[in-house]
């Protein structure tokens, strides 16, 4: 069974962290001032259970040009069993429910091999393939109406 919830201690905070460090410092070769930044003091986190064990995290934030979600990571031994998802739906039913003003603008960096995931919920690519921390991406947009 699949749980997402809001971060709610520091634990959770430390628990999200170390799915987060695992994916992108040790699994994608992130450099470690990539993976962690000065905007996980503002961002609201998530981390999903899958039985009961730390699965996967994400965040988001307020930007100047919407809201940003970023930092999707799931560990690779719950990868393919729905936990991406529902961070992704939980990440954005929480934004859906605290953010409402119409036109609002949802946003991403997504790597290439999740462009589909975020498709299936109404994200669309924007511009030009760029590196992030080394990685190929595209930005993806998504409106609120």
């Amino acid at each position: 069974m699949i749980r997402v919830k809001l971060v709610g201690s520091q634990d959770e905070l430390d628990q999200a962290f170390a799915i987060r460090e695992k994916v992108f410092t040790e699994d994608l070769g992130v450099e470690l001032e990539d993976t962690f930044d000065r905007f996980d003091q503002e961002s609201v986190h998530f981390i999903a259970f899958f039985d009961e064990k730390p699965a996967g995290s994400c965040r988001y934030r307020k930007t100047e040009k919407g809201i940003r979600m970023e930092r999707f990571a799931v560990s690779p031994v719950f990868r393919g069993k729905g936990v991406g998802k529902r961070l992704v739906q939980s990440s954005l039913g929480h934004i859906e429910a605290n953010q409402k003003q119409p036109g609002l603008l949802i946003y991403l960096h997504a790597q290439l091999e999740v462009m589909p995931l975020y498709s299936s919920y109404g994200f669309y690519k924007v511009g030009e393939k760029f590196l992030e921390a080394n990685l190929e991406h595209f930005e993806m947009r998504k409106q609120f109406v």
